[in-house]
């Protein structure tokens, strides 16, 4: 009976001793959890006086002055290169090709200044910053976000660059402006298109100087089948060659069809020619189209040709 009880006395203080233990490592463990949040709060405080240090008035003024600066600039250098390559014939369209260029590089240039010589964020401030924007913008900007790839893949593969006359869809002039958004031609009844770049990467492209200035023109006549071929020939090599608007250097060829028009079969000429300037496209194909027409002004008038 003694020796149950001392059992009981010494299993009862066993128990006490652990149960002590136990409230005594509560205790450190409550006493490290306070402790870790009381060092987030302030961190987070810290963060937080941080942000309104970095996003202080002052910075913020010379932010939009940068901004307003760098866009002045660019118009500047970018009307200095127009006039520049309006001046010289042969290099106006290399001369035009560096004004997207330019822009890219120099809006790129001025965001990084600005971020980290005025702004100076941590460098998780940054990344997380980013993946948010990056977020949120890929949701809600999907089209904006296509039309900008698409511009940055138009400027670094250059099918086509400021200058080139180009067919893009039902839309054919000559290229005016190669923006992040979209691209812009004029046409040759002088109307401005603007084409999103999305829409430039999903279809065919074709460009008819690519990069030169000189291209191909092609001016089609239609005669009678009777008409002497050789002479045809003759007055449009002459006419192609004494114009003021060829390009010598390249071969002129005339070539012959025959096609259906309107009830009638009928001798399709055509005349492949390159121009000195790719402007004086419509010039020359007026200009090979009045000679032909004014030697075989009988087949017009309704008369055979002699």
């Amino acid at each position: 009976m003694k020796r149950e009880r001392n059992i009981l006395i010494a299993g009862t203080i066993l128990l006490l001793g652990t149960a002590a233990y136990g409230l005594a490592q509560s205790d450190t463990l409550l006493t490290d959890s306070l402790s870790i949040n009381q060092g987030l709060i302030a961190e987070m405080s810290t963060e937080t006086r941080s942000l309104s240090e970095y996003f202080s008035f002052p910075k913020l003024i010379l932010t939009l002055l940068i901004i307003g600066l760098t866009y002045l600039f660019l118009r500047v250098v970018s009307g200095l290169l127009t006039v520049w390559g309006e001046r010289t014939t042969r290099h106006r369209v290399t001369i035009k090709g560096f004004i997207p260029v330019v822009r890219i590089v120099v809006w790129i240039g001025s965001f990084s200044f600005i971020v980290v010589a005025i702004f100076q964020p941590p460098m998780a401030s940054v990344l997380a910053i980013s993946a948010s924007i990056g977020v949120a913008v890929g949701f809600a900007a999907q089209d904006l976000l296509k039309n900008i790839f698409g511009g940055i893949i138009i400027i670094i593969d250059k099918p086509f660059q400021i200058g080139d006359k180009i067919q893009i869809g039902s839309h054919y002039g000559e290229v005016t402006g190669i923006g992040l958004r979209s691209t812009r031609l004029v046409t040759p009844t002088d109307n401005l298109v603007t084409v999103p770049n999305a829409e430039v990467m999903s279809q065919a492209v074709a460009n008819a100087n690519s990069g030169e200035e000189n291209c191909q023109v092609v001016t089609e006549v239609y005669l009678p089948l009777n008409a002497d071929l050789a002479r045809i020939r003759q007055i449009a090599l002459e006419a192609a060659h004494v114009s003021r608007y060829v390009f010598i250097n390249k071969p002129v060829v005339v070539l012959f069809s025959q096609e259906d028009v309107g009830q009638r079969v009928l001798l399709k000429v055509k005349v492949k020619a390159y121009v000195n300037d790719l402007r004086n496209e419509f010039l020359f194909q007026s200009e090979i189209t009045e000679v032909l027409t004014k030697e075989f002004v009988s087949f017009y008038s309704g008369t055979d040709l002699k």
